[in-house]
C-alpha cells in the first residue's frame, strides 16, 4: 500500500519523511538514504518494495536545509546540474544527524522495530556506510557508496553489520578507490563487499541510464536476506 508523508524531529528541526508501512503493521525498521535526486519516485518506490517485505521503511528529506522536498529525476541535463548543486551544498555530518533523527522516529512507530536497518544509494551508499559508523543502527547496506575511500579511517567504529555492494565499472568510484575500500576492511568481522562486475554506477536504479536488472535483482537478493538475518 503506498506511504504517507510524515515529520520528522531532529536536533537542528523538523523535516519531512516518506514513510511505508507494512501490511502486517509489524516489522523492523529501515531508513531508506537517498540519492542526489531527493526522496523522489524511485526512492519512494524503494521504501514501498521494503513494506511489501514486511518491513517499516522511512526515506528522510536529507536536502531539507538547502530546500525542502526535492524530487527530481536522473532524466534530464538540468535535472543533474541540479541533483550536483545540490550535492555539492550538502553537509554529510548534519546528514548523518538527520539519519539517527529518523531512527529515532522509526522507533516511536507502534509495530516497527525493535531492530533498525538503514540502506543507501549513491550519496546514500556513503551515508549508509557512516551510519554503520556513527549511529546506532542494527545493520546498514550501502549500495555504490561515493567517497568512502576518504573516510576509511572510521572502519574501526563500525560495531554492527555492514554490508557494501561495489560496482565494478563505476564511474564515480574508480578502480583505486574500490581497492583501497576492499583493502581496508578485508578481515573485518562485521563487513561484507560483493563487487558485480562489468555494471557502473547506479545499477539497480530502476529506469536509470546503467539500470542491469540482473545485477540489481542478486544485489537486492542478497540485501533482503542481510536484512532478514541481523534485523528478525
Amino acid at each position: 500500500m503506498p506511504g504517507t508523508d510524515v515529520t520528522i524531529t531532529g536536533p537542528d528541526g523538523k523535516f519531512s519523511g516518506y514513510l511505508a508501512q507494512p501490511a502486517s503493521n509489524r516489522g523492523p525498521g529501515i531508513v531508506v538514504i537517498q540519492e542526489i535526486f531527493g526522496v523522489n519516485e524511485v526512492i519512494r518506490g524503494i521504501a514501498n518494495a521494503l513494506a511489501d517485505q514486511g518491513c517499516f521503511a522511512l526515506a528522510p528529506d536529507l536536502f531539507w536545509r538547502i530546500e525542502p522536498n526535492i524530487q527530481i529525476t536522473d532524466k534530464t541535463d538540468a535535472e543533474w546540474k541540479r541533483a550536483f548543486d545540490l550535492y555539492q551544498k550538502f553537509n554529510v555530518d548534519a546528514g548523518i544527524k538527520d539519519i539517527q533523527a529518523a531512527m529515532t522516529h522509526l522507533r516511536g512507530v507502534p509495530g516497527a522495530g525493535p531492530k533498525i536497518g538503514a540502506v543507501g544509494y549513491c550519496l546514500g551508499g556513503l551515508l549508509a556506510y557512516l551510519t554503520a559508523t556513527r549511529t546506532n543502527v542494527d545493520a546498514a547496506v550501502g549500495y555504490y557508496g561515493v567517497g568512502i575511500e576518504r573516510l576509511l579511517t572510521e572502519k574501526d567504529r563500525i560495531k554492527k553489520p555492514l554490508l557494501l555492494h561495489i560496482a565494478e565499472k563505476d564511474q564515480f568510484v574508480p578502480p583505486a578507490a574500490q581497492a583501497q575500500i576492499i583493502d581496508a576492511v578485508r578481515g573485518h568481522p562485521l563487513v561484507t563487499i560483493h563487487t558485480y562486475p562489468g555494471v557502473d554506477h547506479a545499477f539497480a536504479r530502476i529506469g536509470g541510464q546503467h539500470y542491469n536488472k540482473k545485477a540489481a535483482d542478486l544485489a537486492n537478493k542478497r540485501t533482503q536476506e542481510f536484512f532478514q538475518k541481523h534485523l528478525s
